[in-house]
C-alpha cells in the first residue's frame, strides 16, 4: 500500500491582510472565532500611549513575516473600553495572545523585535503542537475503523512537518504492518530517532512487527497441534503454536499456551515463554483487555 495603530488589512487569509482593528462588538469574531483556526495576537492600544507607536510598527512587521500562520487584532482601548476592561488590561501597550477562543500568553510593555518574534515562535510551535495531536488521534481513530489508507495519509500530514514524529511514525508503520508490508513497517520504524524507541506506541509496533516476522517461519499451525497431542511436554511446538495462533488473531489460546509452558518449566530456552508473553503485551497494547489479565496471570505464575 502507498500511502503524502496604522493601517489595517480586510479579509481573513494571506500574508496581507493578517492584521485589523477590531471593536467591542468585532472582537466574537475577529479574536474569539478567528483563534479557532489559527494563534490571534491582540494588541491593545492607545493613540495618546508612546511606547504603543513604539511598539505597534515592529509586531505588525513580526506578524506579517509569518505568512498568515498567525493574525494580528488592534483594539484602541479608548474606544471600546467594555471588552479591554473585561480582559483586565491595566496597562498599555498590553499583548495578549489567543487560542481556540481563550488567551494563552502575553506581555505588557514594549519589547524588541527579536523578542516579539520568540514571542510568535512559541506560539505557532504550541499551535503545531496542538494540531498534531489532534491530527494523531483522528489517524487513530481511522486505523480502529480499518481506513488504513485514510490514516496513513493523516500520519504522512504530520511528518511533513515533523519528519522525527515517533508517534506518525509508528502509525504509519501500523498501517503497513496491517496491510500485509511488514518489510516497509520496519524501514518506517528506523526512522523513529533513538531517544523516542521506548516511547509504547513505538515499542507496540516493534513487538508486532517481530510477531509477523516470526509467524512467517511457523509455518502450517495443524502440524504443531499435532505434535502437541502426541507429546504435551513438546515445548517448541507449544511455543511456535502460541506464536502462530497469536498472530493470526487467537490472542486467548496462544496466551494460554504460553502460560501453560510457563508453569511447566518457566526457565526453558532462556525464559523464551516469559519473553514472548511480554512480547505480546506490547504488541497488542493496553488496549487489549487480554493484556492485564495475562499480566496478573503471568505475575501469579512467577511469584507464587
Amino acid at each position: 500500500m502507498e500511502f503524502g495603530a496604522g493601517n489595517s488589512d480586510s479579509g481573513l487569509g494571506g500574508s496581507g491582510n493578517v492584521v485589523k482593528d477590531a471593536t467591542t462588538s468585532s472582537f466574537k469574531a475577529d479574536v474569539l472565532e478567528a483563534s479557532k483556526s489559527v494563534p490571534v495576537i491582540v494588541d491593545f492600544w492607545a493613540a495618546w500611549c508612546g511606547p504603543c507607536k513604539q511598539l505597534t510598527p515592529i509586531i505588525e512587521k513580526v506578524v506579517r513575516s509569518y505568512s498568515g500562520k498567525v493574525r494580528l487584532v488592534k483594539i484602541n482601548v479608548d474606544e471600546n473600553q467594555a471588552v479591554a476592561a473585561q480582559l483586565r488590561v491595566q496597562s498599555l501597550p498590553t499583548v495578549l495572545a489567543f487560542r481556540n477562543g481563550q488567551p494563552i500568553d502575553g506581555f505588557v510593555g514594549v519589547q524588541p523585535e527579536s523578542a516579539i518574534k520568540a514571542f510568535v515562535d512559541r506560539l505557532i510551535a504550541d499551535d503545531a503542537e496542538v494540531e498534531a495531536s489532534e491530527l494523531l488521534k483522528s489517524a487513530a481513530d481511522l486505523v480502529e475503523q480499518g481506513d488504513l489508507q485514510g490514516a496513513a495519509e493523516i500520519f504522512a500530514t504530520v511528518l511533513q512537518e515533523d519528519r522525527t514524529n515517533a508517534e506518525a511514525l509508528a502509525g504509519l508503520a501500523s498501517c503497513y504492518l496491517k496491510s500485509g508490508d511488514a518489510q516497509r513497517a520496519k524501514q518506517t520504524l528506523a526512522l523513529v530517532p533513538p531517544d523516542k524507541r521506548e516511547i509504547a506506541s513505538v515499542r507496540s509496533v516493534e513487538a508486532a512487527v517481530l510477531l509477523a516476522e516470526k509467524t512467517t517461519s511457523t509455518g502450517d499451525l495443524s502440524a504443531f497441534r499435532q505434535r502437541l497431542s502426541e507429546n504435551p511436554n513438546d515445548h517448541q511446538a507449544r511455543f511456535d503454536l502460541a506464536v502462530g495462533l497469536a498472530a493470526s488473531g487467537q490472542k486467548a489460546e496462544a496466551l494460554d499456551l504460553l502460560l501453560d509452558l510457563v508453569r511447566m518449566d518457566a526457565s526453558w530456552n532462556d525464559e523464551a515463554a516469559r519473553k514472548q508473553l511480554l512480547q505480546f503485551f506490547d504488541a497488542w497494547g493496553p488496549k487489549e483487555p487480554l493484556v492485564a489479565e495475562g499480566r496478573r496471570r503471568l505475575s501469579s505464575l512467577l511469584f507464587s
